[in-house]
Parts: C-alpha cells; sequence; structure tokens
C-alpha cells in the first residue's frame, strides 16, 4: 500500500535544500543508486515509491531524521502519555519551583 505522504515530504525536503531533480540523482549516483530524474518525478508525485534503502539515503541527502515521524507513521514519541495522579502532582509541583527545576533535572539526567 503506497504511502501519498512519501512523495509530499520527499519534495518539500528536496525543495528545502534548495536542490534540483538533477542534484538528487547526482547525488544517489554518487553512491551507485542510479535512477532517472523521471523516476524521481515518479517519487514526488505519488506515482511510485523508492525503495527502502534508496528512502532512507534520501533521508540521509535531505538531513530527515524523524523518518517515521516525517512520513507520517506513528512514533513512540507521538503516542499519548497518560499520567498517574502522582505524575500530575509531581509535574505541578515541578512548575511552581523554577528555582528548583535546574537541581531536578541535573539529579534526573535531563
Amino acid at each position: 500500500m503506497k504511502n501519498p505522504k512519501i512523495g509530499l515530504m520527499l519534495r518539500y525536503y528536496r525543495k528545502l535544500r534548495n536542490m534540483s531533480v538533477s542534484d538528487v540523482a547526482e547525488s544517489l549516483a554518487e553512491n551507485d543508486i542510479n535512477v532517472a530524474v523521471k523516476t524521481i518525478y515518479g517519487w514526488e508525485n505519488g506515482t511510485t515509491q523508492p525503495d527502502a534503502d534508496t528512502l532512507l539515503f534520501l533521508c540521509k541527502i535531505y538531513g530527515i531524521e524523524n523518518i517515521l515521524g516525517t512520513f507520517g507513521y506513528k512514533t513512540p514519541d507521538t503516542e499519548p502519555i497518560i499520567l498517574t495522579t502522582a505524575e500530575k502532582r509531581l509535574i505541578k509541583k515541578y512548575r511552581s519551583m523554577p528555582e528548583l527545576q535546574s537541581a531536578i533535572n541535573k539529579l534526573l539526567d535531563i
């Protein structure tokens, strides 16, 4: 099943990096991934999608670190956090004492 967000995000990040489709093709070719410019346009238009290895390399070229999140997949960071009553009290107390926050952060190594 195709993910329509892949093409949209590939185009967005290519343009964000001020790269032409030819630049991308050249970068891929330098790493033994030979694709035509037309193929890259096909990826960006959602007609086709790159294989997993090529997608990972495109992410490297474009500086995409959160790959799953960028392409619309849930990541542990996007999961809802359900707090207990005790955890809510801790957060409220922490926020009410800004003078102690740096010491607490240091204690918790955050």
